[in-house]
């Protein structure tokens, strides 16, 4: 009889919950080993990779995937370094398993501090960039975690021969392979059942568009690491360094139109934006940047009008919003108010604006004087991360490592019992 996909889940997650005890003590040094053993592994395979991934474009390409997707799918030469280089990278990364901190005595004598350990099984659900496949399943492996991934069916074929590079580095370091499980079906059932084992699965992270992520939120009983849109807005205050904002709005929006960190909204200081828009809006348009605006801008440079829907989109494209504002306190309002609470940035060299700006954004990362194309966990010294969360519990930002543990008090006594001097 054919399993079901229930069945089939059920049956990951019963591996991956016995796998999650196994890299859960693993020594550092084991869990390297299989890191630098992937990493050989994928380096020998590249012939079987690129072979896989043709597979995957010629399937796109037949389906009728655009060309941005069909761009995310590819596993160039480069990607492939790519790959290799990160998991070089995250096995020299320190290992946040096991350390021990704010030891301290109480007055009854015993000792009470906390110790950082693995959150157990993550699911993580993506899309199209086979990459992440790699990047997932090292982070989760260096923080002890076992990890079931389920990719997009348009990267089956790659995904496929990215884990048999995976299975191969874990058999190296003497590691179950049930640690990294790649989802073989591509079955939509699948994210249903894996959203739906707590028993199996601790924590799921959802990569993907908004709509993926949306059902995911709703649907699981599992809890989910997350972020919805990346609205990011950029700041440019009347005590700002004209010029210096002129170049960070720019590679704020420009950098690369695809990512979270993407300026969607520049905000500009009514007593500056004479001076300001005028040659912003000329860089932006020698770039082929579509710019729509408030009335207040529209009487200072040619734009689209914005609509309401304008302020709360995230186009990852060669679009941008503009609104001029009357200072600091609307500047704030409109990015709490319109916002996504993943990245935003205040151009200035007022320190009292800059303390204000900092406390008052609702964001999980908050610039000064930088792009918000640097919210991203290499930047941020994570080595690579799993994902940029806008929630307030347990991990906020870019997720690291240490975003894939938590912590457990430990209490050491020497024979004392509870209530005696």
């Amino acid at each position: 009889m054919t399993e079901s996909v229930l069945d089939y889940m059920t049956r990951l997650g019963r591996a991956a919950r016995e796998a999650s005890r196994v890299i859960g003590r693993a020594s550092t040094a084991q869990k390297n080993r299989a890191l630098q053993a992937t990493a050989a592994a994928l380096d020998e395979a590249r012939a079987e990779l690129s072979a896989a991934n043709a597979l995957d474009l010629a399937n796109g390409q037949a389906n009728g995937l655009e060309s941005a997707m069909l761009e995310r799918l590819a596993l160039t030469p480069a990607r492939i370094d790519s790959m290799i280089v990160g998991l070089r990278q995250v096995a020299g990364l320190a290992d946040p398993v096991g350390a021990i901190r704010d030891m301290s005595y109480r007055p009854s004598g015993i000792q009470v501090g906390k110790m950082r350990v693995p959150l157990g099984v993550v699911g993580i659900i993506y899309e199209s960039r086979p990459n992440v496949t790699i990047d997932a399943a090292s982070l989760c492996l260096k923080s002890g975690n076992a990890t079931i991934l389920r990719g997009g069916s348009e990267a089956i074929h790659s995904n496929r021969a990215i884990a048999a590079c995976i299975e191969r580095g874990l058999a190296e370091a003497g590691l179950p392979a049930a640690v990294v499980q790649v989802v073989e079906t591509t079955d939509r059932a699948a994210v249903g059942a894996l959203i739906t084992m707590p028993e199996y699965v601790d924590v799921i992270v959802p990569r993907g568009g908004k709509g993926l992520i949306e059902r995911v939120s709703r649907d699981a009983r599992v809890p989910v690491i997350k972020h919805l849109d990346g609205i990011c807005h950029v700041y440019v205050s009347a005590h700002a360094d004209l010029a210096k904002a002129q170049k960070i709005a720019f590679n704020a929006k420009t950098y690369r139109y695809g990512i979270c960190g993407a300026m969607e909204t520049l905000l500009v200081d009514q007593t500056i934006a004479a001076d300001f828009l005028p040659s912003m809006a000329a860089q932006f348009r020698e770039k082929g940047v579509e710019l729509r605006g408030c009335e207040r801008t529209r009487d200072l440079i040619d734009v689209i009008p914005a609509t309401e829907d304008d302020w709360h989109t995230e186009y990852l494209a060669a679009i941008l919003s503009i609104r001029v504002v009357s200072g600091l306190d609307e500047a704030i309002e409109h990015i709490n108010h319109y916002g996504s609470h993943h990245s935003d940035a205040i151009v200035s060299d007022n320190q009292s604006q800059i303390r204000r700006f900092m406390a008052e954004v609702d964001s999980s990362s908050v610039m000064v004087n930088a792009p918000t194309s640097f919210a991203d966990g290499f930047e941020y010294g994570l080595g690579a991360e799993i994902g940029i969360s806008t929630d307030k519990l347990h991990a906020r930002g870019p997720v690291g490592l240490e975003g894939l543990t938590c912590e457990k008090y430990i209490v050491i006594g020497d024979g004392q019992l509870r209530g005696q001097a």
